[in-house]
């Protein structure tokens, strides 16, 4: 995946760590647009055990802009309900267009809510927040894309309070979702628990106390097997029992899996030990008693797979992956608390 203008030239970093650092992402330009998706009450639907609906429907947003757009050559990052990313001005009315069929088409399609809104980077600005990017190469094939500035939440809060959300369209026309499914059955934890974990720094906290965190936290969970990778070394469990992959195959999936990420915070979704998540636990509930972080995590049994296999490129597949039992959402949850406790719209 590549980006436009300045941003094509930047690095690509291949080692996690060096994402956690503020000093290596770069300001998107002012006029950039900025799109952000979610269902509406997501642990409901999750409750109701309709996760893959809702994994799938979150990262639909990215399917439908690629796809729309012609390449996937744009920034953006899979939520587990929904999913964030940057387009250049040009892109406006397909993007416009591409979400209203999007929001139209998951309530047509699965039941389910989709707010979907588009804003610009200047105006993040204004509101106090920016938008910057790095760029962290998964494997020699999958490139994805990581946030900080704090203006993905930002936007989030605007659009769960109503402010630049997209009706959805009304024409009957669909989103070209070509290149997504859902084919694996979910991933069992071979170590303990699948954790779904999100930490976020606190708006006082310096920024290089909070990288230093984040890597404590990448620590524990390096001390595992393939840095506790939620993905077996094996090939999963296809739905589709006729589907076999040659294990070098197999392996690209795994490599180009996004289990691993910061979106103005660090998301992560492990397989570890028990005692792992106890430590990572007990790590940031002191930062959090210190002002330092926000943070929720959930244990499951499984983890959850949404592919997509770009037609144009499809060596450069991409994996999304969530918890099975709520994940990202389930993690959410509990941060919210925290966040009125700040004096911040959950």
């Amino acid at each position: 995946m590549q980006m436009n203008h300045n941003l094509r030239r930047a690095p690509a970093y291949n080692e996690f760590s060096r994402v956690l650092d503020p000093s290596v992402y770069e300001p998107l330009p002012g006029d950039w647009l900025i799109g952000i998706t979610d269902i509406v009450d997501s642990t409901g639907a999750i409750h109701n055990g309709r996760y893959e609906d809702v994994n799938f429907a979150g990262a639909s947003a990215i399917a439908a802009i690629g796809n729309a757009w012609g390449k996937f050559d744009f920034p953006f990052v899979f939520r587990g309900d929904g999913a964030a990313f940057a387009l250049p001005p040009e892109g406006q009315e397909m993007a416009t267009t591409a979400l209203r069929q999007l929001a139209a088409f998951v309530k047509a399609r699965f039941g389910l809510d989709l707010r979907a809104g588009l804003l610009t980077v200047d105006s993040i600005r204004q509101g106090g927040q920016d938008v910057r990017i790095a760029r962290y190469a998964a494997s020699k094939d999958a490139t994805y894309a990581m946030f900080s500035g704090g203006g993905l939440k930002w936007a989030e809060r605007q659009l769960k309070e109503g402010l630049h959300q997209l009706d959805p369209a009304t024409d009957g026309a669909e989103p070209d979702l070509t290149g997504l499914a859902c084919e694996w059955r979910p991933f069992a934890r071979r170590h303990g628990q699948i954790l779904s974990l999100l930490a976020e720094p606190t708006e006082t906290v310096r920024p290089e106390r909070f990288v230093a965190l984040a890597r404590e936290v990448i620590a524990v969970f390096d001390e595992g097997p393939r840095h506790a990778h939620p993905l077996p070394d094996r090939m999963g469990l296809p739905k589709d029992p006729r589907v076999t992959l040659e294990p070098e195959r197999w392996a690209g999936v795994a490599a180009n899996s996004d289990f691993r990420k910061y979106d103005d915070g660090l998301r992560l979704t492990v397989d570890c030990t028990v005692e792992q998540i106890d430590r990572v636990e007990a790590m940031l509930t002191r930062a959090r008693e210190q002002g330092e972080v926000k943070f929720g995590l959930h244990r499951q049994s499984h983890a959850l797979m949404t592919c997509l296999v770009p037609s144009a490129e499809p060596d450069a597949h991409l994996h999304f992956l969530d918890g099975m039992d709520g994940g990202y959402a389930k993690a959410a949850e509990m941060m919210e608390p925290q966040k009125r406790a700040a004096g911040v719209a959950a």
